[in-house]
Parts: C-alpha cells; structure tokens; sequence
C-alpha cells in the first residue's frame, strides 16, 4: 500500500463494514474477510476487480466522478461519506502553508450567545476544541480536566463514560466530525497532532479512527450526567459559522416542561450565583 494512499484505506476500511447480505449478496461460506470481498464491490460499482484493486493499493489515484458516485453506492456510504471519498478522489492542489492564525469568535457571536442566559451555546474550532461559550455552555461541561477540547474530553477524561451515559455513540460520532474535518485539510498541523495525541494515549481512539467513519456535526439528542443537577437530555444544533470557516456554533435546547429543562434552569441558576 502506498504511504499516502488514503483514498485506498479509506474504501478497505469501509469495505469491511459492509455485509454481503446487506446489499442483496449471497454471504456464500467461510469468508476470509471482514465485510464485502474486493471483487464483490467491484461488481456493485460496475468496475473490473483488477481496477478496484488497483484503487485500493494506490496504483490509481483518478477515478472519474461516475465510478465514485458508484462505488459510494457500492459501498452503501450515506452523503457525508459519499462526499468525503469523492474528496478524496479529488483532492485540492497543494499550496505552500501559511502560518495559521490562532482561531478567535467574532465579538458579535459573542454577544450573540451572552444575550442566550437560558441555553447553553458553544464555538467550536476545526478540531473540535471549545473556542467560546456563554455561562451556561460553561457550566455544562465544566469541572472535566478537558472542559475546553470535546474530542480530548471523550477519549482522555476519567470520567467521560460517566459524563456521557452513551458514550459509545458519543464516541462514534467524535470521531466522525473529526474525520470530517480531516477531509478538508488533511495537513492541518493541529488536526495531526491531536491525531497523533489520541492515537497514542486511547486504544478507543484508535480502533474508532480505523473505521474512517464520517460524521458531519448537525443535529441530534444527546443525554449527560451533570456532577451537580444529574440527568440531563438536550437536543443540538450546529450552524456553521460562514465568516469564519471551520468553526461551527453548537446550541444546546430542553424539551419544554420536561425534567431536563427544570434541571437545566438549576445548573443557570448556580452557574449565576
């Protein structure tokens, strides 16, 4: 395989997650691997298996937009998936790197998220690291050793599995935004030493990063279990931050009338005092 086929591990990794059965194919008997035989997802994608082998060991890099769109559908990818490999395929010319500039928040989406003392608000940076956030973004995630990096939170803190009761999801789906993020710009020096850091010091991080899931950050339910007002159940919204690319503006909401909107009001309650 060559050292920066990363089109190539990106289809092996996700042709091992993918049952014959799944997309209408006979499982047959034994099978020596994991997920979809090489010469399986060629036949699904229309493309000869000596073709698809050669993508897989970096033998050939340019597969036109028609046989990606096929081998996304091949593969079952759903759309971030599906943009991601086409990414990939295509990747942007390399420029010469200039000094990235420390990330900062607007002073206007700042004053945006004070003025919400009833929702926690959040600012992420490309890496998943808490760039702002209002008193009750504050208080939600306060009193972990990595309150300030959510991707560090989950996979390094002590107590994370306690924090977040579906951690697994949570997990799954850190790992995934981050992927995300890699597709964009692979060569980002904080994104590989955040790799190299967790890749390290988590065996979980690993075995995650290995399946090259990919999850965009959008919206979802989340539960937490606050050292100080106990179960909480939050929906999100992440809305992109079009004047600053990268960064993205997470909004944590209750149910309204629900346990967790009162227990909610608690922790804005403390929080202020």
């Amino acid at each position: 395989m060559a050292k920066d086929n990363t089109l190539g591990e990106f289809l092996r990794a996700r042709r091992a997650q993918v049952g014959p059965g799944e997309l209408g194919l006979p499982a047959g008997g034994s099978r020596r691997v994991a997920g979809l035989r090489r010469e399986e997802v060629a036949l699904l994608a229309g493309v000869s298996t000596d073709y698809y082998i050669r993508l897989e060991q970096g033998r050939e890099r340019n597969p036109s937009a028609q046989v990606v769109d096929a081998l996304a559908r091949g593969l079952a990818l759903d759309d971030d998936a599906a943009a991601h490999l086409h990414r990939l395929a295509r990747p942007a010319p390399v420029r010469r790197r200039r000094a990235r500039r420390r990330e900062q928040v607007s002073p206007n989406l700042l004053r945006l998220m004070d003025g919400w003392p009833d929702t926690p608000a959040l600012v992420l940076g490309r890496c998943l690291d808490v760039l702002a956030h209002n008193a009750l973004g504050e208080a939600l995630f306060a009193g972990h050793t990595h309150s300030g990096d959510l991707v560090r939170l989950v996979f390094l803190d002590p107590d994370a599995r306690e924090f977040y009761p579906d951690w697994e999801r949570v997990a799954v789906n850190t790992v995934g935004g981050l992927r995300a993020a890699a597709g964009l710009d692979p060569d980002d020096p904080q994104l590989i030493d955040t790799v190299g850091e967790l890749s390290v010091k988590s065996a979980d991080f690993r075995r995650l990063w290995a399946r090259h899931d990919i999850r965009q950050k959008t919206h979802e339910t989340k539960r937490f279990r606050h050292r100080l007002v106990g179960e909480l159940e939050l929906s999100y919204e992440a809305l992109t931050v079009n004047s600053a690319p990268g960064q993205q503006l997470i909004v944590y909401q209750a149910e309204p009338g629900s346990p967790s909107e009162a227990a909610l009001a608690l922790l804005g309650s403390l929080a202020a005092s």
